[in-house]
């Protein structure tokens, strides 16, 4: 018998994790660990057992259960530790040694080597327009190599065999380095925002106040406009929905406004899964295609990055082509689903692309 840890992707449908589970206890395999993770076309589900089969038995086994990709590499009574314990106790290292975050990153993702780079080394993580932001790890084409910016041309570089790093991992890489980090001022997410061709709007968050304001913006847009935000062309916003999307406990949300008017409204809405939020947009039909629903979208996510979301996810229509450039230039996983004219987007926070003007 021996300890092993195997990872493997499955599609994201009931019952997938149960067949794995069933799979590994045909082989006499004990589940000491469990960890569930998204990723770019499914999920990652990784077990920590004690299995008598040898690894080439155990793949196929999963295989044979819908697993994708599968990875088996040893494993050490070491890592039975309680995940968020371990992340816990490296966490208050980090804050007593913060010069030590690539050890403690290394620690964090079980990699064979992590080190400071620094110049052109460390802008490999930079995004392709250089205005990637501190502490949104980027993944590499090389899946056992994961950079994680943390200052301007200074970076770490994981690297790691055996098991390709995931989104998710990313992500908890990067928010252990802004915990290294000196706090920043809290950044409200509103104020003056001066678009591309050199409209000003005014962004505050949505209250009560903006009941009436939000009603006109909604009988402005076009039908299509508000099939795609709400998959009907009802042009009334019915009151309970406006109230939920001003309950700051389920939610936050954000409108602009231009010359009295509201001419656009972004939501971030909390769910069932503490790592996820949901995002959706409305933009008055004459502010499409000027960059406002980049900007908004941008806010968006860095609230969900400072309120600890992992990932956000976003529902759309196929049709709806500017919204999937849209969330296609913030670094998101497009997939379809069961229902052929709907998609599902997902952003990993933690290694959101920068936006580029929608």
């Amino acid at each position: 018998m021996g300890f092993f840890r195997i990872r493997t992707t499955v599609d994201e449908r009931p019952g997938r994790l149960a067949s794995l589970a069933t799979a590994l206890a045909d082989k006499g395999g004990n589940i000491l660990g469990l960890s569930v993770q998204p990723d770019t076309d499914g999920t990652v589900d990784e077990f920590v057992t004690d299995i008598p089969a040898s690894p080439e038995a155990v793949r196929e086994a999963l295989e044979a259960a819908g697993g994708r990709r599968v990875r088996i590499v040893p494993a050490t009574a070491h890592e039975l530790t309680d995940e968020p314990t371990r992340t816990l106790l490296l966490a208050a290292r980090l804050r007593t040694a913060p010069w030590r975050l690539p050890e403690i990153l290394g620690e964090l993702l079980r990699a064979d080597d992590a080190r400071w780079v620094y110049g052109a080394s460390a802008a490999l993580a930079r995004s392709e327009d250089g205005d990637g932001d501190e502490g949104e790890a980027v993944e590499l084409p090389d899946p056992g190599l994961l950079v994680v910016p943390v200052a301007p041309r200074r970076s770490i570089r994981l690297r790691r065999s055996g098991l390709p790093f995931t989104l998710t991992e990313a992500a908890r890489a990067a928010a252990m380095v802004r915990l290294a980090q000196p706090p920043a001022e809290p950044s409200a997410a509103e104020g003056p925002v001066r678009l591309a061709d050199g409209a000003e709007v005014q962004v505050k968050p949505l209250t009560s106040l903006y009941r009436e304001a939000l009603r006109d913006l909604h009988e402005r847009c076009s039908p299509e406009t508000r099939r795609f935000r709400y998959f009907t062309a009802n042009p009334t916003l019915p009151p309970r929905t406006f109230d939920r999307l001003c309950d700051r406990s389920r939610g936050q949300s954000l409108v602009a406004g231009h010359d009295g008017q509201v001419v656009a409204l972004a939501s971030l809405m909390f769910t069932a899964d503490p790592g996820i939020a949901e995002i959706a947009f409305l933009v008055e039909d004459r502010w499409q295609g000027r960059g406002l629903g980049g900007r908004l979208a941008r806010m968006l996510l860095a609230q969900a990055r400072d309120l600890g979301f992992a990932e956000v996810r976003a529902t759309l229509l196929y049709d709806n082509t500017r919204m999937r450039r849209l969330l296609s230039s913030l670094g998101a996983t497009l997939t379809h689903t069961e229902d052929p004219g709907v998609m599902e987007a997902r952003i990993a926070v933690g290694v959101m692309a920068t936006a580029s003007p929608s």
